[in-house]
């Protein structure tokens, strides 16, 4: 079924390693706003596949600081829904199928080498943006019985067989970032389960997204230059891809994606210090070209408003300024 005659439905699909701040909860907001002003169905997931970094009780915090800020969703891993379960580790039989399918297709083969081997790489490239250096294909032309004497001394990871030819161009339209076009080959042959046997987030998300139906993604541009990857797999898993929206992220005044190093920025030391809900609602509408100056307001009268094409094209910078009053307001 195409796009257009499906049902709208969109996501929230945060990372549960530390409490949510103002950023990501302008990307929630911008999400949630953008499929209710449309009238679709919202989804949260809680990607907690890297068991390193999710904890559950940080899940928990953040659905309860997504609600303070009046956002609520119609699935989710506290209210169920047709498309569950809706946190990542309770799905890992459906990545092992997507794996397998793969495996079927001859588009995976097994890498040893470390990250370190491929930052030495001497004609390694810069790859794309925070994936650090392109992998060289060292591992490719094993054979199988190169393969199966290194796997004696290491397990290997899983690498996806990107399209070689130099000539391929992976383009979509973004509907905040406009026409992207990427080479196929940039960034090289990807992962797609590691040698401790975590899947890749590149896997997991193709999956989830499919399987939840989900026809919008409204997410960070951080994430613009994985999209390639995952419109590959989508190809290979035979599946439709949704529409993508990818928002100018919130930097601190260094420059850099907001933190906790930046101060204050946690939304659950904001609700401790009672600050409202409709200031923090306020300040994020502002930052985002929907109100003219950082007045309060509740989240559900700006569904009405929305529209994708009034969201800023460049970063926005907290300044110092600000986060001094927001830790004055704190004290």
């Amino acid at each position: 079924m195409e796009l257009q005659a499906q049902p709208i439905r969109g996501r929230f699909a945060p990372t549960p390693s530390g409490w949510i701040h103002l950023g990501n909860a302008r990307t929630a907001l911008l999400s949630w706003l953008h499929v209710r002003s449309l009238g679709g169905t919202y989804v949260l997931r809680m990607e907690d596949i890297d068991m390193t970094r999710a904890r559950s009780p940080l899940a928990q915090g953040i659905m309860e600081d997504l609600r303070w800020i009046g956002l609520e969703w119609d699935e989710g891993p506290d209210v169920g829904g047709s498309y569950g379960p809706y946190t990542q580790s309770q799905r890992l039989e459906r990545f092992q199928a997507a794996l397998e399918k793969l495996q079927g297709q001859d588009l995976l083969y097994p890498c040893f080498c470390s990250r370190a081997d491929i930052v030495a790489a001497a004609s390694a490239p810069h790859g794309l943006s925070g994936e650090g250096p392109a992998y060289s294909g060292t591992c490719r032309s094993l054979s199988p019985q190169e393969a199966e004497a290194k796997s004696q001394h290491k397990l290997p990871s899983l690498r996806f067989k990107v399209p070689q030819n130099q000539d391929s161009v992976i383009s979509f339209q973004d509907q905040v970032a406009g026409h992207v076009a990427f080479g196929a080959a940039e960034g090289g042959d990807f992962i797609v389960k590691r040698a401790d046997g975590m899947f890749s987030y590149q896997l997991a998300v193709v999956v989830d997204d499919a399987d939840m139906h989900i026809t919008d993604v409204l997410r960070g541009y951080d994430l613009l230059d994985s999209t390639p990857r995952q419109l590959l797999l989508y190809q290979a898993l035979g599946l439709q891809p949704p529409r993508f929206a990818h928002v100018p992220l919130v930097l601190g005044p260094d420059g850099r994606r907001l933190a906790k190093r930046h101060g204050g920025v946690a939304l659950r030391a904001m609700r401790r210090q009672g600050i409202t809900p409709e200031t923090v609602i306020g300040w994020l509408a502002y930052f985002s070209g929907l109100l003219d100056s950082p007045e309060p307001v509740k989240a559900v009268d700006l569904i009405d408003g929305f529209h994708l094409d009034k969201l800023p094209n460049q970063p926005v910078i907290l300044t110092k300024q600000f986060l001094r009053r927001l830790s004055e307001l704190q004290r």
